[in-house]
């Protein structure tokens, strides 16, 4: 029974056996096939932290995000860094065109009031005697020209009013005659001698009408202010020439700023300046700059500006504190744009006088002279315009400066050093560097160059300065060195005290010459594995810190990796390759530590 029923279903059983047998062969593939597919040279990133580098695709070991394609593209110099689309995205890069535009400069400026000196006026006594009444008798009183100031008695003063008056009585009683023109310039002189004492005409007048004399005069204000000091009081006896007050004219005030040397070369004489203060909130006041300090003051590095200022309500007081802004367009030779003085003659004295043509100084008389004498110009027509670029893009190192430029390639950057001019407001002026209409990075460069460097490309804040020529001996002696030190690193990563005790005996000639010989001994007569490879890692951080100072970019091939689990604190060692074989823990941890810099490029026969 049992046999019967194994007849009738072993067909079916030796079918599925076929069938599986067939499935298989024909389902796998060849071991080449097998090889393609499994391993691909494809890396596989995440886009929220590019630093994961994984041969297959996944997730991310930190977020859990999946992991993207890594498209390294083109980018085989080793400035540049080529992004994918999210990762722009991601970084939120943001770029601005270089451009060609006179400079916008704004300097601020502070300061306070002052008097002008020009307005300053001291009143004398003319003649001796006494003041018998001061009718202004505090300072700070203010005064209109013509005021009466103080009344004096003075015998000269009686003489000089009675040959006056006998001058005048001489002509009236003999009108005619041989000697009228003598009594005529005898009058004359009576009334000159008047007049140098400084009285009025009115006075001169009133005096030749009267019979008599006057006792006391009367002496009156020649200009209109503030009477700033009170130099005689009253009863007291005056000689000639004794100052009785000093009257300033608030009419005109000076404002007087203190500017930083690095600001200078955005002012100029006859250059407009506003300002507020804070008495007088909401009003904002101007005037020409009138005087730059020739000199700086050695210890506070600021030079004196001072402005005229017109102050026809008396509201500016001196002594009033000051805030100014000083606004500046300048083409690339210096010149200052200003289309206000198209065609324009300026006082070389006194900015405030400008005129539409050649001419005299209203208040010197010396002529005018035209604007572009004074280093304006009405427009930009013809005149080169600066190389602008804005502050956010540049990364300043030191005396280098970095920015990153858009490549015309998506995705594809570049990091370069610039020189860099002045700024101005939000903007650098580009010496050297860039071309005009060139896209830099202005939001995100910190992240790019963070970038370069997980990419184990050099970072661009650590480059050689512009300028700074590597010492060619120097740097073959460093290579010559690294030709020995390597091998001791690959002997130590493996765990083989004798090669690199071996190749350690050759250190002494190659470090002579970089005053490092005192290193050998410890690598030499170290007992034991842990022994020489602290004093490899002494060695270590010197040879770092020489390429790093003296000849970045110079010796080959030579990439800085960090352990930190080493000696208790981390330590670095010199790599040929972006790659990890740690020469502290060999085959215990070979791969403990990362890239963290890249010392310098390319092979060393290049150099």
């Amino acid at each position: 029974m049992k046999a019967s029923r194994f007849l009738k279903t072993w067909p079916l059983f030796l079918g599925a056996v076929l069938l599986f047998l067939f499935g298989w062969w024909f389902g796998t593939p060849a071991t080449g096939e097998k090889h393609i597919h499994t391993e691909s040279d494809t890396l596989w990133t995440c886009s929220m932290h590019p630093q994961i580098r994984q041969p297959n695709p996944g997730l991310c070991p930190i977020c859990n995000m999946d992991l993207i394609p890594l498209e390294e593209g083109a980018a085989t110099g080793p400035r540049e860094i080529v992004l994918t689309s999210e990762a722009v995205a991601l970084l939120d890069l943001r770029t601005a065109p270089v451009v060609r535009a006179p400079a916008q400069a704004e300097v601020r400026l502070f300061g306070r009031i002052d008097y002008d000196e020009r307005r300053i006026s001291t009143i004398t006594s003319r003649v001796a005697g006494r003041l018998d009444r001061l009718f202004v008798d505090y300072t700070g009183a203010l005064v209109r020209q013509g005021d009466h100031l103080a009344e004096i008695y003075s015998p000269d003063l009686m003489v000089a009013q009675r040959e006056l008056i006998e001058a005048r009585r001489s002509l009236e009683n003999n009108p005619s005659g041989a000697a009228r023109d003598t009594r005529r310039r005898l009058l004359e002189a009576a009334r000159e001698k008047l007049r140098l004492l400084q009285f009025s005409e009115q006075q001169i007048a009133e005096i030749e009408n009267s019979e008599t004399p006057s006792d006391h005069l009367t002496l009156y204000a020649p200009q209109s202010g503030v009477v700033t000091a009170k130099l005689a009081n009253e009863g007291q006896y005056v000689k000639t020439g004794d100052p009785l007050f000093k009257v300033a004219d608030l009419s005109t005030v000076w404002l007087k700023l203190e500017a930083y040397e690095s600001d200078l070369q955005w002012l100029r004489y006859a250059q407009d300046v506003r300002f507020t203060v804070e008495a007088l909130p909401g009003r904002t006041f101007h005037g020409p700059i009138a005087f730059i300090d020739p000199e700086i003051d050695p210890m506070r590095r600021v030079a004196k500006v001072r402005v005229n200022v017109d102050n026809p309500d008396l509201a500016l007081k001196p002594g009033m504190f000051a805030e100014a802004v000083a606004r500046s367009s300048v083409t690339a030779n210096g010149r200052a744009l200003d289309p206000s003085l198209a065609g324009k003659w300026i006082s070389p004295m006194h900015p405030e006088i400008v005129k539409d043509g050649p001419g005299q100084c209203d208040i010197c008389g010396m002529d005018l002279v035209p604007a572009e004498e004074l280093g304006f110009i009405p427009d930009a027509k013809g005149a080169p315009e600066p190389l602008l670029v804005p502050a956010s893009a540049v990364l300043r190192t030191g005396q280098r400066a970095v920015v990153y430029v858009k490549l015309k390639e998506a995705g594809h950057y570049e990091g370069r050093e610039i020189l860099l001019g002045p700024k101005v407001g939000e903007r650098f002026i580009v010496e050297g560097g860039l071309e005009e209409g060139e896209l830099v990075v202005v939001h995100g460069a910190f992240k790019l160059d963070s970038e370069l460097q997980i990419q184990a490309k050099p970072s661009m804040m650590s480059l050689t300065p512009a300028g700074t020529e590597v010492d060619p001996a120097e740097a073959a002696a460093l290579r010559a060195a690294l030709a020995v030190y390597y091998p001791i690193a690959s002997a130590l990563a493996h765990d083989d005290e004798p090669a690199a005790k071996q190749a350690a005996a050759q250190l002494a000639e190659v470090l002579e010459p970089l005053g490092l010989a005192d290193f050998t001994a410890p690598l030499l007569d170290a007992s034991d594995l842990k022994s020489r490879r602290a004093a490899f890692a002494r060695l270590s951080q010197q040879l770092i810190a020489l390429i790093r100072e003296r000849a970045p970019d110079a010796v080959g091939p030579a990439y800085v990796v960090h352990c930190p689990m080493a000696f208790g604190g981390g330590a670095d060692w010199l790599s040929p390759e972006p790659k990890v074989l740690n020469p502290y823990y060999g085959d215990a941890m070979p791969t403990c530590g990362n890239v963290t810099e890249t010392l310098s490029l390319g092979s060393s026969t290049d150099h």
